[in-house]
């Protein structure tokens, strides 16, 4: 309840007639905590919402882009991204012209239920111009399953940022019944099935747990014939599972650098919460055999995106007060699996994906983020080649995914 208040106080008024610096604070849900026992057992969100000291316009209706609020939108990040012809600054409050593409099917995979997942995801195309979304809700059990707000606004966040990235794919939300793995292994069985039946896709997973020993048996989950399997490296110094398994395209979190006073774009760097890593207990997949770095186990991430929650995307919940702005690499992994879809490459699985990637490393493909620092004490750096902090980089253009 405490934190839906805190989202509650976005429905003020207020307005600002130009950029200034904001202050705020994060808030972070219940959700996106791993409680002790959780490990192996239990997954948790990735999600971090910002709350500016000055609370957002009224009417609700109005929307962003806000004047004098320079938060991400699919227009600026399709922008920042080269995905569509790049502007001068991408500045949120200017560019208008979103990704045009996409095809088959995005399977987003979550527990607990979104009630209004669809009303939300409607209400967020038709703020940004997107076109009206293919979309439906499955149960992974068969029965609707039981609420809960932090894993809500995942859901929110999840679908429409999928969505936002590649607007022509056919959306679906997999429920599973609960945060539990026995539970969320059932549903990406179902999610994978589907997408596989609709002639290929990715399924997006933006929740994960510490590494724990058993890890390795559960990694069948994530392969299927026709799917790319995507996962949030998690918020927190260190690796987290499923991101860190082979057969999954590991999504980090990078901070898109604004001008205060202008809105425009100044730069990438490394995102300092953003997880990262050599796995405990993963072998080196072959498609790493020439990052050194790794040694002789799994390193992650494969690509970033924005997620720092100061730098958040804009994301629209009706049970949550309306819009808010969100963070977390869970924007990570929907919006690279929207890429990739939107890339239309549409691999025969997670390696082949992941195999092209790496072939790339250090191409005009992508951008070699070397600026930042993440890890435990942020004592890693991000730097030319793959790091533990961004990997490869972040996605420039369709080309090579």
């Amino acid at each position: 309840m405490k934190f839906k208040a805190f989202l509650l106080l976005l429905c003020s008024t207020f307005t600002f007639a130009q950029i200034k610096p904001l202050k705020g604070k994060v808030v972070i849900p219940t959700s996106s905590f791993e409680h002790a026992g959780d490990t192996g057992r239990f997954a948790h969100t990735n999600i971090q919402v910002y709350l500016p000291s000055a609370t957002l316009p009224r009417p609700q209706a109005y929307g962003p882009p806000y004047a004098g609020y320079a938060y991400e939108t699919p227009a600026s990040l399709a922008c920042v991204y080269a995905l569509v012809a790049t502007a001068t600054g991408c500045n949120p409050n200017k560019v208008s012209t979103n990704p045009a593409g996409g095809g088959r099917m995005i399977a987003v995979v979550d527990a607990f239920d979104a009630p209004n997942a669809a009303n939300d995801l409607a209400k967020f195309s038709m703020q940004f111009g997107l076109p009206a979304a293919s979309f439906q809700v499955v149960y992974a059990n068969g029965v609707k399953p039981a609420y809960e707000m932090g894993w809500e606004i995942e859901e929110s966040l999840d679908i429409e940022w999928a969505h936002a990235m590649a607007p022509q794919a056919q959306i679906v939300l997999v429920e599973a019944a609960s945060n539990s793995f026995t539970d969320l292994m059932a549903a990406e069985d179902v999610a994978s099935k589907m997408v596989n039946a609709a002639g290929g896709g990715e399924v997006s997973n933006s929740w994960g747990s510490g590494e724990f020993s058993g890890e390795t048996s559960y990694d069948s989950h994530f392969v299927k014939a026709g799917v790319v399997f995507v996962a949030s490296s998690g918020d927190a110094p260190g690796t987290s599972w499923p991101s860190v398994s082979p057969n999954v395209v590991a999504a980090g979190g990078t901070t898109i650098r604004r001008n205060p006073a202008t809105g425009d774009v100044l730069g990438e760097v490394a995102w300092e919460s953003a997880g990262g890593g050599i796995s405990s207990f993963e072998a080196r997949p072959s498609y790493q055999s020439k990052v050194t770095a790794v040694g002789t186990h799994r390193g992650v991430p494969d690509l970033s995106f924005d997620s720092n929650p100061t730098t958040g995307v804009w994301v629209y919940d009706a049970n949550a007060g309306g819009w808010n702005i969100v963070g977390g690499t869970s924007v990570a992994s929907p919006a690279l699996a929207g890429i990739l879809n939107l890339a239309g490459a549409f691999y025969t699985s997670s390696n082949a994906e992941l195999t092209m990637i790496y072939s790339k490393l250090g191409s005009t493909s992508y951008t070699d983020i070397s600026s930042g620092y993440c890890g435990p004490y942020s004592g890693y750096a991000a730097s030319s080649g793959w790091d533990v902090c961004t990997g490869v980089g972040t996605s420039k253009g369709k080309t090579g995914k």
